[in-house]
């Protein structure tokens, strides 16, 4: 049945909104298995006018006080009609991702104090700073790469665009943004505000498709950095196709987060915290939790805990208010997901499903538990509601087999001595380690992360416009005196 509160797919080129090429193929209500709109894509002919349209608009441009103050209000606005539409993106969210509406109100909410938070950069950090060279005049300038292809994901499909967008727009990157076929109805909202809120031309447009149309926006000459949360097959294209021309590249990638639990942990604790995360957006965030490694004394107390907890979950559709947890976002990644649970059974690992499911024909998987495999074997990325746990000798132990596959992007250690679990945890490859719990939102205000390893290049965290989509250009008096 078609909701007609999901809005439909359309493109924003060239400062105007058109229509995009439908195709045979629907997106479907992952609580049901029924279509919601039919997948929308852009020509080629489409993609060369947006990134014409670019390349045309990019301009250094003036940056002073008054420039970051305008551009800082166009921001606010933003912002504050996000606020107003935060019900609408809350619901596509969940009928699009499979999130349960009590946790997308959340992110719906977030949503304006992201935008208000990067207008306060512009206002804050200055473009041009003066350096010391002995009283000549000297400055370093903070420009904008130019033209920015941004590639989200069905995972996180109104807060990735919004966080990525209005870096890229604070810094003055022309910004093409395509967001995952399997959920574009949030990206489309989020672009009504930017385009609503009176940004300049060329500022901000959108295109609608599948890999090959990602495929064409981040091998062109003409996009300058490429911005991509998704899988490590398609970041590993993008990097390849960057390297002719040396884009800059921002990939998070992800990978199987490892979970380090001390001989000291207490058991309740380190539960409800893998558990939170394991459920958490379904379980379907890069940053999620994945190998758990604990002393072989608590693996059992641990699964015990873990199982017993998941029995009680509240499994349901989307919209439901009492659902924990929703369904599988897409019938293609509800099959990697069985055959990820299937691949750690072979490698011998007793699989616990306790959640009692729905009676409903969409894409519902019982949170899993899988015991017993070989840790060094079970290294693929979950990306589900879905752990392994294996016992370990030592913590010495763990950080070899943490370390021998890392993620790089996130990983969790769990003990009563918080000094020795922040120990353990700094010698883990990932950019970001958590102690005693798996929340989203970042450490603290000032905890940019990196992506290590195999879970991409560059990173995310406060002040992402100059940090990410900004490049360094000194510029200042040269001098006769200088040694060399």
């Amino acid at each position: 049945m078609n909701d007609s509160t999901i809005p439909q797919p359309r493109n924003y080129i060239a400062d105007e909104w058109c229509e995009g090429t439908t195709g045979d193929a629907w997106n479907l209500d992952p609580n049901t298995g029924e279509p919601i709109h039919r997948t929308v894509s852009t020509a080629p002919d489409d993609v060369e006018r947006a990134l014409h349209h670019a390349e045309q608009c990019y301009d250094v441009g003036r940056w002073d006080e008054a420039a970051r103050e305008e551009r800082a209000a166009v921001l606010d606005r933003v912002a504050d009609l996000l606020d107003r539409r935060a019900e609408v993106i809350a619901r596509t969210d969940a009928l699009t991702s499979g999130t349960p509406i009590g946790v997308t109100r959340l992110v719906a909410a977030f949503l304006p104090h992201r935008i208000r938070a990067t207008a306060e950069d512009l206002r804050r950090i200055p473009r041009v700073t003066a350096l010391e060279a002995g009283g000549r005049d000297v400055r370093l300038h903070k420009v904008p790469w130019g033209p920015a292809a941004i590639l989200t994901p069905w995972n996180g499909p109104s807060f990735i665009p919004a966080a990525k967008v209005v870096s890229a727009v604070a810094a003055g990157c022309p910004v093409i943004l395509k967001p995952s076929e399997h959920a574009p109805g949030s990206a489309q909202v989020v672009v009504e505000c930017f385009v609503e809120a009176g940004l300049p031309a060329g500022a901000l447009q959108l295109v609608h498709g599948a890999g090959d149309v990602g495929a064409r926006l981040s091998g062109d000459p003409r996009v300058k950095i490429v911005s991509f949360t998704g899988g490590p097959g398609a970041g590993r294209a993008i990097a390849r196709a960057a390297a002719e021309d040396f884009k800059v590249l921002q990939l998070e990638l992800g990978g199987n987060n490892p979970v380090v639990v001390l001989d000291d942990a207490d058991v309740d604790v380190t539960a409800d915290g893998i558990l939170d995360g394991m459920t958490k957006l379904n379980g379907q965030w890069c940053e999620g939790p994945g190998k758990v490694l604990a002393p072989p004394a608590l693996v059992a107390p641990l699964v015990e805990a873990l199982t017993e907890r998941i029995s009680k979950l509240v499994v349901g559709h989307s919209l439901d208010e009492d659902a924990q947890v929703g369904p599988i976002s897409n019938r293609p990644h509800l099959e990697t997901l069985r055959a990820r649970v299937e691949g750690l059974r072979d490698l011998g690992a007793e699989i616990h499903q306790p959640a009692r499911l729905p009676e409903l024909a969409g894409w519902f998987l019982s949170p899993t538990v899988a015991v017993g495999a070989d840790p060094t074997r079970a290294t693929a990325e979950l990306f589900g509601p879905v752990v392994s746990v294996h016992a370990v000798d030592s913590a010495e132990e763990a950080l070899r087999v943490a370390n021998a596959s890392p993620s790089g992007l996130d990983a969790y250690v769990f003990g009563t001595d918080t000094d020795r679990a922040i120990e353990v945890g700094a010698r883990i490859v990932a950019g970001e380690v958590r102690v005693n719990g798996a929340k989203v939102a970042d450490l603290g205000d000032d905890s940019a992360q990196s992506f290590w390893g195999p879970a991409g290049i560059g990173g995310h965290g406060p002040a992402e416009s100059v940090r990410v989509f900004c490049g360094d250009r000194v510029v200042g008096v040269d001098s006769p005196d200088l040694p060399l």
